[in-house]
């Protein structure tokens, strides 16, 4: 399971639908709406690579990584060599770093290491007081990874570290809280709202925001209620996001996610995700309220997985959801 608090559930079960999404949150997307067939719209193009289209009207919130430390266990020396990591790292190196975990087969260890290497991470670095110190990863490989390149900052800082996996966010970051763990990788918006709710409650309101000082000031806020303190974001992103191919993209003259819509919206379009995807405001429901993009058909895939990139690059959708920092992007 990747980081993201799931708001869609993924199904194995391909089929291509009428699309209704464009409708109300709830709609069942069985029915296509009458101005959806009334642009021909853009079929799919079949390709090899991926590119994301730009959200420029900010549909997605900030899910900028940045490191999250226990207050005891903060120093301005570790929170400093943290820093270095995150001002190097923005979302094509993290794609870069899950290419070389997931598909040249590295360790996580043996990609962090290099990353430090090419990017000079460990130069410089004040000694900070030192001791032991514990990086937790949650259970997917980006963050294994991530956590490896804040052990080799630390070290250098002068900490004798330890990684170590424990699984998703409900068990990692009371450990954090508790201090069995020193420092996580994080993402800035599904963390400050996972806190909101710790904090204030089911009826927390929700702290994250496409405006990235906006979540990083509540999420600084919630932190310090529950013992924590943050390194500052990195430009790196992982996140919902939509992508094409790129021969689909060159072909229909696409760069943002206003482009898809005033040229794209249409019969022949064909938009692909999980199920639950049309009634989803960070999907395709999402998509219709900040774009006013009406494709013609769903196809009900799976949240960023194999079935999406799959259908994606043999021309089966048109355009498919997608985390921001896949390495099937690598290189696009």
């Amino acid at each position: 399971m990747r980081r993201h608090l799931i708001w869609m559930a993924a199904t194995a079960t391909a089929a291509v639908v009428s699309l209704a999404g464009c409708g109300d949150a709830g709609s069942s997307g069985t029915e296509a709406p009458p101005s959806a067939a009334a642009g021909a719209g853009c079929a799919p193009v079949a390709g090899d690579k991926l590119v994301v289209l730009e959200d420029d009207k900010k549909l997605q919130n900030t899910d900028n990584v940045l490191p999250a430390v226990n207050q005891k266990a903060s120093s301005p020396e570790l929170i400093a060599a943290l820093d270095k990591a995150s001002a190097t790292l923005d979302t094509t190196k993290l794609i870069a770093l899950n290419k070389a975990v997931a598909v040249d087969r590295k360790s996580s260890k043996a990609a962090a290491e290099e990353f430090a290497t090419a990017n000079s991470l460990t130069a410089g670095l004040a000694k900070g007081p030192g001791g032991n110190l514990t990086i937790g990863a949650a259970d997917f490989p980006e963050s294994a990874t991530l956590a490896q390149l804040y052990g080799v900052v630390a070290t250098a800082a002068g900490y004798t570290v330890k990684v170590q996996t424990i699984g998703n966010r409900e068990l990692y970051e009371p450990a954090l809280e508790k201090g069995d763990l020193d420092v996580v990788p994080e993402y800035a918006a599904t963390l400050a709202t996972f806190l909101a709710g710790k904090v204030e409650g089911k009826n927390a309101k929700d702290p994250s925001s496409p405006e990235l000082q906006t979540t990083i000031t509540n999420l600084t806020a919630l932190g310090e209620k529950r013992g924590l303190v943050f390194g500052k974001p990195s430009a790196a992103q992982d996140q919902n996001a939509f992508a094409v191919t790129t021969a689909f993209a060159d072909k229909n003259g696409l760069k943002t996610l206003s482009d898809l819509a005033a040229k794209c919206s249409g019969a022949e379009t064909v938009l692909g995700g999980p199920a639950e995807c049309p009634q989803r405001p960070k999907c395709q429901q999402g998509l219709v309220e900040t774009y006013d993009f009406k494709a013609g058909k769903f196809s009900s895939l799976d949240a960023g997985g194999p079935l999406t990139l799959t259908a994606l690059k043999t021309g089966t959708v048109s355009v498919g959801l997608v985390f921001s920092s896949d390495p099937a992007l690598a290189g696009s």
